[in-house]
């Protein structure tokens, strides 16, 4: 069932309210693309909803709209109160997992604990399953229920306290590139019982099912090839490159 990566088929559902609440991120100014960007690379975002009352976050829609996203209005209740989106989003994945089995990997968006049941029910089905939301307002227990977990990061500038004018936030001190423990081992145990070179993306893939949120940008590294080159110095792999040019990973040793 699960594809490789460049040819998921990939399904998208927005907890709106949960991604821009106490978040860093504004409904105002909230901005998909950078999300999608990242999506597009693992294959195809076939379907796109986002759940929330939309006469609160009204400033949000016509940005969602120019997305391609369909918006599904769930009004306060005083029963149900916040988890009617939450209720409404989860019958609806469970439903397209069970009637559109093209569609392989399911992106919620959200850091909501309450969503792990759903992760899993959706992973015993054999889908993939990736979270999507700020880390800070992420429930540890929902990243480990996914299969891959992306943070998201608000914007580099934010509304000046007390005025309208916007300042930039101060820059980011430099992470020193350190090859982190998950990497290593890893990196070990998939080359220690390869038969053959190994490509990249299956030791990213290998790493992030233990470590479902992990970023190489976190320790330092611009991109993945670059932490793969700091692996190559310090004698932990050596990389091959094939007669087209596709670089391989195979035992230092």
């Amino acid at each position: 069932m699960r594809r490789e990566h460049s040819d998921q088929r990939i399904a998208l559902f927005i907890d709106f309210e949960n991604l821009v609440t106490r978040t860093g991120l504004s409904a105002e100014t909230f901005d998909l693309q950078p999300a999608l960007d990242t999506l597009l690379e693992k294959g195809k975002v076939v379907f796109r909803r986002a759940y929330a009352d939309w006469t609160r976050f009204s400033a949000a829609t016509p940005r969602l709209h120019e997305k391609g996203v369909e918006l599904v209005d769930v009004p306060p209740s005083t029963r149900a109160g916040k988890n009617g989106a939450d209720m409404r989003l989860v019958i609806d994945a469970l439903e397209l997992a069970y009637l559109r089995e093209h569609i392989d990997t399911f992106v919620i968006a959200s850091g909501d604990s309450d969503f792990c049941p759903l992760a899993y029910k959706l992973r015993e089905n054999d889908r993939t399953v990736i979270g999507m939301a700020v880390r800070e307002a992420t429930s540890p227990l929902f990243v480990k229920a996914c299969d891959e977990f992306i943070y998201l990061r608000p914007g580099s500038r934010r509304r000046a306290e007390g005025g309208g004018k916007e300042k930039a936030e101060r820059p980011k001190e430099k992470i020193a590139a350190v090859v982190p423990d998950v990497a290593r081992e890893a990196t070990a145990a998939i080359l220690g019982r390869a038969a053959g070179p190994v490509n990249p993306s299956a030791i990213k893939a290998a790493i992030v099912r233990r470590q479902p949120d992990f970023d190489e940008r976190e320790h330092g590294f611009s991109s993945f090839n670059r932490m793969l080159e700091a692996m190559e110095t310090e004698g932990l792999l050596r990389r091959e490159q094939g007669a087209k040019g596709q670089w391989y990973v195979v035992p230092a040793a």
